[in-house]
C-alpha cells in the first residue's frame, strides 16, 4: 500500500491518490470491524474471503476457504439476495440473514468499474463488476436487543391501538357523526379491578344504567366516579345520546347558570348575539354528568331543583321555557349530609339526587387490586409516550399494596409515572421505590415484612451519622413536601414552614 501524501498546497494534485487511499483504508476497516466479508465477482462467483468469515464454512459444509471460494454464492450461502444485488446495482444495507450457519444482520454493496472523470469535475461510475458481502453482528438476538425489543413495544403498541381503533368504529356507543356529538369515553370494563369492593360496585353500577333516575357517586377524589359514570351512560337504553359533563368546582359561580341553562341573545354584555345552548339541553336525550355538585352555589341550587321536577329550564335573558330529557349523574367527593346538617346544600336537592346512590370504595379498600391497576396504567403510559412500561417486582408491588393512598389512582398513575423517570432501570425493585416515595415526600410508606429487618438495620446506621448531616437532610425533605403540597408556591411554602421567605431561599440555596 503506498505512504499517504503529504498535505501540500497542491492537494487538489492528489485527488486520486486520496481517493484511492480513501477506499482501501474503508474496505481494509470493513474487513477487520466485521464478523465476516466476501467478494463475488460480476457472475456472482465468490473470489474473495477475509479469514474472519471462516468461521462460518463449517456450517455451510466447508473445511477451508479454499474450498469454499469459486462457488457461485447462492449455490453456498442459502438465502442470500447477492444475485440481486448483482442485477439491480443497489445496495442492501441492512438485513436480516437467516439459513443454517445462524441469524445475521448483514450488508451487500455492490462495485462498479469507473468511467473517469467528467466535464464537470464528476466522477462516473459504470456497470457492476461485483459485490461485497458484510457480516455485521452474527448474533442481533443478543447485540441488538435493545432497539429489537423497542420496536416489538412499538410494534404491539401500534397492533393495540389499530385494534382499539377498529373498535370504536365498529361499536356505535364511540361513533361520531361528524355533527360535535359527546360520547362516552368509557365501560364498565374500564374499571380494573376484581377485587370484591370493585366487583360490588360494578354490580350496582350496572344495575343503575337501566333505570332512568338520578344516580349519585359518592367517593373520594381519583377513585374513577368519573369512569363509572361514561359506564352508566353507555350501558344504558340512552347510550346513542350524548354525554354532557361539567365540573361545577371549575367554573366560576357567575358564570354556572349560564352554563347549565345556556341564554339568550344579548341577555347580558358581551353575550354571544345569538344566544348559546346550555348543558342541560344539549345533554337532552342523553346523560347529563355533575361532577363535584357539592361545589354548587346555594342560589343555584334552587334552578337546578326546579329544573329537575319540572324537566324544563329558562335560559338567562329568555321568559320562554325550554324542554329537556336528560338522565342526571351526580358525583362529589364531600360529605352531602354533613353539607346538608350546615345549611349549605339543599336538602331537598339531596334527595332529588340521592335515589340511586354508589359509593366508590377508595383504593385502599382494594389493595388486591394494585398489580391489574399499576399493569393497566403502565400500558397506558407506554402507549402515550412510547417507552417501555415500567416492570414492579412482587416486593415492590407490595409496597404499594401498603400506602394510604389519600389520592387514591390519580395519586397511584403520578408515583408511576415518578418512577419511570426517576429510575435509571425499567425494572423497579421495593428498594428503589422506597427511595423515590420518600423523594416525592409520600406519606406513611409501610414496608413489606421482608424487608423491614434490613430497613431497621439501614436506618440504625443512618442514624450514627453527624447531627449536623442529618438535620440537614431531615430541612430538605421538610423543604421539598411543602413545596410539593404548595404546588411550589415559594411564599405558601415559607408560610407553612414557618420560616420567611429569604430564609427559604437561603435554605434552598445550600442544599
Amino acid at each position: 500500500m503506498p505512504a499517504a501524501p503529504t498535505a501540500t498546497p497542491s492537494l487538489p494534485l492528489d485527488a486520486e491518490g486520496i481517493l484511492a487511499l480513501a477506499a482501501r483504508s474503508m474496505f481494509h476497516l470493513f474487513s477487520s470491524i466485521s464478523q465476516g466479508m466476501f467478494l463475488v465477482d460480476s457472475t456472482g462467483r465468490i473470489v474473495w474471503v477475509n479469514e474472519g468469515y471462516r468461521r462460518f464454512l463449517p456450517a455451510l459444509g466447508f473445511s477451508s476457504i479454499d474450498e469454499f471460494m469459486g462457488h457461485m454464492v447462492e449455490d453456498v450461502i442459502p438465502n442470500t439476495q447477492m444475485r440481486r444485488v448483482l442485477e439491480t446495482g443497489e445496495p442492501i444495507l441492512v438485513d436480516l440473514l437467516t439459513n443454517k450457519a445462524g441469524t445475521f444482520v448483514v450488508s451487500r454493496i455492490p462495485l462498479r468499474e469507473e468511467r473517469g472523470v467528467g466535464e464537470g469535475g464528476e466522477r462516473g461510475m459504470g456497470k457492476v463488476i461485483g459485490a461485497i458481502g458484510i457480516v455485521l453482528f452474527d448474533q442481533p438476538e443478543t447485540t441488538l436487543q435493545p432497539l429489537i425489543s423497542k420496536f416489538a413495544l412499538l410494534q404491539r403498541d401500534l397492533d393495540d391501538a389499530r385494534r382499539e381503533l377498529a373498535s370504536q368504529r365498529n361499536n356505535p356507543l364511540y361513533q361520531h357523526s361528524g355533527d360535535g356529538q359527546r360520547r362516552s369515553k368509557y365501560t364498565f370494563a374500564s374499571f380494573i379491578g376484581s377485587s370484591p369492593a370493585a366487583v360490588e360496585v360494578k354490580r350496582h353500577a350496572r344495575r343503575a344504567a337501566q333505570s332512568t333516575s338520578p344516580v349519585l357517586l359518592l367517593g373520594e377524589t381519583g377513585t374513577g366516579k368519573e369512569l363509572l359514570a361514561h359506564a352508566i351512560h353507555a350501558s344504558s337504553a340512552r347510550a346513542k345520546g350524548q354525554f354532557v359533563s361539567v365540573n361545577i368546582a371549575a367554573v366560576p359561580d357567575t358564570l354556572l347558570e349560564a352554563e347549565f341553562f345556556g341564554f339568550a341573545p344579548g341577555a347580558f354584555t358581551g353575550a354571544d348575539r345569538k344566544g348559546r345552548e346550555g348543558k342541560f339541553k344539549l345533554a337532552d336525550g342523553g346523560s347529563l354528568f355533575l361532577d363535584e355538585i357539592g361545589d354548587m352555589p346555594l342560589g343555584l341550587q334552587a334552578k337546578l331543583l326546579r329544573a329537575l321536577q319540572e324537566g324544563e329550564i329558562e335560559p338567562l335573558g329568555s321568559n320562554k321555557l325550554v324542554p329537556f330529557d336528560a338522565r342526571v349523574i351526580a358525583a362529589t367527593s364531600r360529605d352531602l349530609p354533613e353539607l346538608v346538617r350546615r345549611g349549605q346544600f339543599r336538602e331537598d336537592l339531596y334527595y332529588r339526587l340521592n335515589v340511586l346512590p354508589l359509593r366508590v370504595p377508595p383504593l385502599r379498600e382494594r389493595r388486591a387490586d394494585i398489580p391489574a391497576l399499576v399493569e393497566a396504567l403502565g400500558e397506558d403510559m407506554a402507549l402515550r409516550s412510547g417507552e417501555a412500561p415500567p416492570e414492579l417486582t412482587p416486593d415492590a408491588l407490595a409496597l404499594l399494596a401498603g400506602q394510604h393512598w389519600r389520592g387514591n389512582i390519580r395519586e397511584l398513575r403520578n408515583v408511576l409515572e415518578q418512577v419511570t423517570m426517576r429510575s435509571d432501570s425499567q425494572r423497579i425493585d421495593a428498594v428503589q421505590l422506597e427511595r423515590i416515595l420518600r423523594e416525592a415526600g409520600l406519606e406513611q410508606i409501610e414496608l413489606p415484612a421482608t424487608l423491614q429487618t434490613s430497613h431497621d438495620a439501614d436506618e440504625q446506621a443512618a442514624l450514627l451519622r453527624p447531627l449536623s448531616q442529618q438535620v440537614a437532610e431531615l430541612e430538605c425533605k421538610a423543604i421539598a413536601a411543602a413545596l410539593a403540597s404548595t404546588g411550589g408556591n415559594k411564599l405558601a411554602t415559607a408560610r407553612l414552614l414557618g420560616i420567611s421567605r429569604a430564609t427559604l431561599y437561603e435554605r434552598m440555596t445550600n442544599q
